[in-house]
């Protein structure tokens, strides 16, 4: 029996027979859904590789990006104490904005509206966040501000906040644009030297987890008639170490890892691979080739654009469901350039649904008090209006003056009561907060709003989980269904 042959005889894995209720899926391994996604419309399913079938270890990984970015800066100048900081690696998250002009690190709700921001490792107070931010509106896509949409850079904030607030606490002058230019292109220089790559391959098992059940949800979806394909910016030594770990000798029916995929790319350099017109080559030992026919299975190929890629692999847009982790290079243009369908790895979501399930008894005690809160302006309201109406009548009758004083003390118990409102609120918000994160509260909401990285989730991912073995709760022909979106006037 040929390999594929193998392949094909595994367990089917229940193809056709979804979960009896959905709900019986622990909450962390549900895939949530944006937009209906029927996967029987599905031919192909196409990978990013880093941090969506590699799941790297964030903390080793950001440890190890530091370090990488401090000896280069060092090198470059900047002084040596720097080394002997403590870097806090869980100061940063994803969808944070760095303003280079004062040096602050900022997140935004979706309407692009400042709530909290930090000056190094400082707390800015809230009346510098509203002086600064609440009268222009932010334009995050300009040269005065960076976006940190991507696990890779949350270094780059962890470095840079430390090293404001090193500087600064030693009165040297800084320049808050130069500095973050600086360590930018120190770990740029990192990935670009190999050396990143070189310490991730030298040990595997410390920068990445192995995830068990990886290779059977791929073959579930090749089961089920789907192919499979992966595009990926790392290059092929690196992407060859990394998927030989994670699938080399997952299941023996697979030879090798690339048995599990129809069309391998490399080097991809997205997201210009949506946009531009870079030509696909064949990877061919050391040399590249131009390719002319349709794509082949088991060759690798560099490069290419999506254009190309679909012409010559011969696939619909429509037909293509991709999944990938980064918002801008794999998900909103994805969305953007083609008709592709699209799946968003937030690795990040284990923890920010268990701090959702710590937090129901509270956030169910702030929609009491909202409530409250609601009874007591209007209450406030009436008896402003009434005390507004006694002053006005100038009436000096016993009547009148006893009326006033009982209005005068309804209006002092409302807003004594309004005051213990208010601060148990918000006391509760900021235990909320800290139990999604110490620094910055939830991943994707702020406040009652979503997060400025919560609507780019909701606008360009169709689905989103944890991780790619979630989909193996679900049958290859699922219909993925999103909740009924109620406008305020429905609710």
């Amino acid at each position: 029996m040929s390999a594929e042959s193998r392949q094909l005889a595994l367990p089917l894995a229940g193809i056709s027979v979804p979960p009896p209720n959905g709900h019986a899926i622990p909450r962390k391994d549900r895939v949530y859904v944006n937009r209906d996604l029927r996967l029987s419309t599905i031919d192909w399913v196409g990978f990013d590789m880093d941090y969506t079938l590699a799941i790297y270890r964030q903390n080793e990984m950001d440890r190890l990006s530091v370090e990488l970015t401090i000896d280069r800066l060092i090198r470059r100048g900047y002084p040596s104490y720097l080394k002997k900081l403590e870097y806090d690696t869980r100061f940063p998250i994803r969808g944070l904005l760095v303003d280079k002009r004062y040096g602050h690190v900022l997140k935004m709700d979706r309407y692009k509206v400042v709530h909290l921001g930090y000056h190094g490792m400082q707390k800015i107070p809230r009346e510098e966040l509203n002086e600064l931010y609440h009268h222009k509106r932010i334009r995050p896509h300009t040269p005065r501000y960076h976006w940190i949409d991507t696990l890779f850079a949350l270094s780059e904030v962890t470095s840079y906040a430390a090293i404001v607030d090193a500087m600064e606490r030693r009165k040297e002058r800084v320049d808050f644009d130069k500095l973050f230019a600086d360590v930018r292109s120190a770990i740029d220089e990192a990935h670009a030297d190999g050396t990143v790559y070189s310490y991730v391959t030298s040990d595997l098992e410390r920068y990445v987890e192995r995830d068990p059940d990886l290779a059977r949800t791929l073959h579930k979806f090749r089961s089920a008639g789907k192919k499979l394909f992966l595009l990926t910016n790392s290059p092929l030594a690196y992407t060859d170490r990394m998927m030989t770990f994670l699938l080399g000798d997952a299941l023996p029916e697979y030879p090798s890892w690339r048995h599990y995929f129809e069309i391998v790319v490399c080097s991809a350099g997205k997201p210009r691979w949506f946009q531009e017109g870079r030509p696909l080559m064949e990877i061919d030992g050391d040399a590249l080739r131009h390719v002319k026919g349709p794509l082949e299975r088991g060759k690798i190929y560099d490069g290419g654009n999506l254009a190309d890629f679909e012409r010559l692999a011969n696939l619909r847009g429509s037909s293509v469901l991709y999944v990938g982790d980064h918002i801008y290079g794999d998900i909103l243009r994805s969305k953007k350039e083609s008709s592709w369908h699209t799946a968003m790895i937030i690795p990040e979501l284990d923890a920010e649904v268990e701090a959702h399930e710590l937090t129901a008894a509270d956030r169910a005690r702030q929609r009491t008090l909202e409530d409250a809160r609601e009874r007591l302006e209007n209450e406030l309201r009436y008896y402003q209006g009434r005390y507004k109406e006694l002053v006005k009548s100038n009436a000096d009758d016993v009547f009148a003056q006893a009326e006033r004083v009982r209005v005068k003390r309804a209006l002092e118990r409302i807003r004594a009561e309004l005051r213990a409102n208010i601060a148990e609120y918000d006391a509760i918000t900021e235990r909320v907060s800290r139990t999604f994160h110490p620094y910055w509260g939830s991943l994707l909401k702020e406040q009652s709003e979503m997060s400025s990285f919560g609507l780019q989730v909701d606008l360009y991912a169709d689905i989103y989980t944890r991780r790619v073995s979630c989909l193996r709760h679900y049958s290859p022909q699922q219909f993925f269904r999103s909740p009924y979106d109620l406008m305020p006037h429905e609710l």
